[in-house]
């Protein structure tokens, strides 16, 4: 799995695109982090705000997708 992330440090915030693919619907998971789904209700990116504060939950995040691509 090809996973790209994205940083805005004037805002904190985190993109962490997990599949190439648009965006149909988004939910709020936890707060601050906003998942996007594609078409085939899978996910396709994690919007992080206020990322700095979020080590663990982008550790288990870029750990998950790790283990997903082997």
């Amino acid at each position: 799995m090809n996973t790209k992330t994205r940083y805005d440090k004037s805002t904190d915030s985190l993109y962490v695109e997990v599949r190439a693919l648009p965006s149909r619907r988004t939910i709020e998971i936890e707060e601050d982090i906003m998942l996007d789904l594609g078409e085939d209700g899978e996910p396709v990116g994690y919007d992080i705000q206020h990322a700095s504060t979020k080590a663990q939950f982008i550790a288990r995040l870029i750990l998950q997708q790790d283990q997903a691509a082997e």
